[in-house]
């Protein structure tokens, strides 16, 4: 254990073991193994942190749109150069493929900061508003001060980037708590971000979420949180910000249906159902899984067939390696969970295909947490399999006769995150991007998303977007003339 590679909070632009001495284990999902070991951060360590933040809050807020923009171009320029460091280690991390993780933490996080340091006169440009012959109206937009950023383990530098940069863009200073499941890529990034970024600006602080979660949401230090995880965690989280009515934006899980009509192209519905949805790199540990596929009856069996066809091509191994198409899950929790839905809905329904897990689905890795594409079928959308957010390479296949059928199976679950529709008739399209009750619709093809759109849920799948405009709040005036 001494030679393993020891990480370190970033607090105040340093870098910082956790005050108590204590470190957690940062496991390899794809062996088992310890590889590195991050901060146990606890109270003390938000205090400090949020300490740094709100210390390096007047000098950030002062600086003009153009000046904070040359700082974030900086850190784009900095994934530029590091980025696919920064995705092979995440890889490790949390077993998301590699092939998955060098395009999105390189040229990804790249385009995002740059997007961010692109939109900061945004938060800066108000209105004039003439009320009478003797007076006129002004608002101006004013950062809320110091955000806590809480991401999650799937994606924890592009969850770091949508939300710190557009708040630090917008003027605020920010204070992020890692997953205790996958923080090392993030502590990583920041040992990197020393001397980029003025001491406080930006601080990260790795914990578990009973101890340094729970400090830094309840933090009277903290002017907003921003959350990406479980709707479960969600409601943890807004009760502990209760007290100090500590306004909230909330991204959380899913039960995304994708429908696929007889008119679709089937050949690309399979794809979208199967590879950029539910059976990905990610091992369909991604929020808008869309892990309940409805298709109407005449095209049933065929795609049936299609999806099929597609699974047993997945290649799950070493995450590491360009030729795997599918890593494991992240932990040995997340690994019972899934497998407990399927023990679940083997009793439930009819399984398709897969339904196996651990060394026999990757005998060169035994020590991995493997579950191979899974696919079930049913009439019946009340079962847990079809309600639960399982968070794995598990979906179900549900029939449907016609439109009015598919909208109502889709709309019967309490999330509210994303959707998809397959389908040629463009007014049918329109009518389902108005009527799916989802924060996100897509029309052909699945799971694209981009920062120049709003991207968030409804129900319990939660509300508020991280754009730049959400991370300012308003003012307003009356000035006799």
């Amino acid at each position: 254990m001494a030679e393993l590679a020891e990480y370190r909070n970033l607090i105040g632009g340093e870098l910082r073991p956790a005050a108590s001495g204590r470190l957690l284990d940062a496991v390899n999902p794809a062996t088992g193994e310890v590889f590195a070991r991050i901060p146990a951060g606890d109270r003390t360590d938000v205090d400090a942190a949020v300490a740094a933040a709100r210390a390096a809050f007047p000098a950030w807020s002062a600086l003009t749109a153009d000046q904070r923009a040359g700082y974030l171009r900086k850190v784009a320029a900095l994934f530029r150069e590091h980025g696919a460091d920064l995705g092979r280690l995440e890889t490790l991390d949390n077993g998301r493929i590699v092939r998955e993780n060098l395009p999105r933490n390189g040229p990804g996080m790249t385009h995002m900061w740059t997007l961010a340091a692109g939109q900061t006169l945004e938060a800066v440009t108000g209105q004039t508003v003439v009320l009478g012959p003797n007076s006129l109206g002004l608002t101006r937009r004013e950062p809320y001060g110091v955000i806590a950023a809480v991401i999650p383990w799937n994606a924890p530098i592009s969850m770091l980037s949508a939300k710190a940069a557009f708040a630090l863009a917008a003027g605020n200073t920010v204070v992020v708590k890692s997953a205790e499941q996958a923080s090392v890529s993030v502590l990583r990034l920041g040992e990197l971000l020393v001397g980029v970024l003025p001491p406080g600006v930006l601080n990260i602080v790795s914990g578990l979420g009973a101890e340094a979660g729970d400090a830094l949401v309840r933090h009277r230090g903290v002017n907003k949180i921003t959350m990406t995880g479980s709707t479960e965690t969600g409601r943890l989280i807004q009760r502990a910000a209760a007290d100090a009515l500590t306004p909230s934006i909330f991204e959380l899980g899913g039960k995304s249906p994708n429908i696929v009509f007889a008119d679709a192209d089937l050949d690309a519905a399979a794809v979208g159902v199967t590879r950029t949805s539910v059976f990905t790199g990610n091992a369909g540990q991604v929020c808008v899984a869309g892990s309940r596929i409805l298709v109407q009856r005449p095209v049933l069996d065929e795609m049936l067939g299609r999806i099929r066809a597609i699974a047993e091509k997945v290649v799950l191994g070493d995450p590491l390696e360009t030729t795997t198409t599918m890593g494991p899950l992240v932990s040995q929790a997340q690994y019972d969970r899934v497998v407990g839905f399927l023990e679940t809905g083997a009793k439930e329904a009819e399984l398709v295909f897969g339904g196996r897990h651990g060394a026999e689905v990757v005998p060169s890795l035994p020590g991995g947490y493997w579950v191979e594409p899974t696919l079930f079928r049913t009439d019946d959308n009340s079962l847990s399999i079809c309600q639960e957010e399982i968070f794995g390479p598990v979906a179900v296949i549900i029939p449907f006769d016609t439109d009015e059928e598919a909208l109502a199976i889709a709309n019967d679950t309490r999330y509210g995150l994303a959707a998809g529709v397959w389908t040629r008739d463009l007014a049918r399209a329109h009518r389902f991007f108005r009527d799916l009750e989802s924060g996100n619709v897509w029309v052909n093809i699945y799971r694209q998303t981009g920062q120049e759109l709003p991207f968030g849920g409804i129900k319990d799948s939660g509300y508020g977007h991280d754009r730049i405009l959400e991370f300012t709040r308003e003012k307003s005036a009356v000035i006799a003339t």
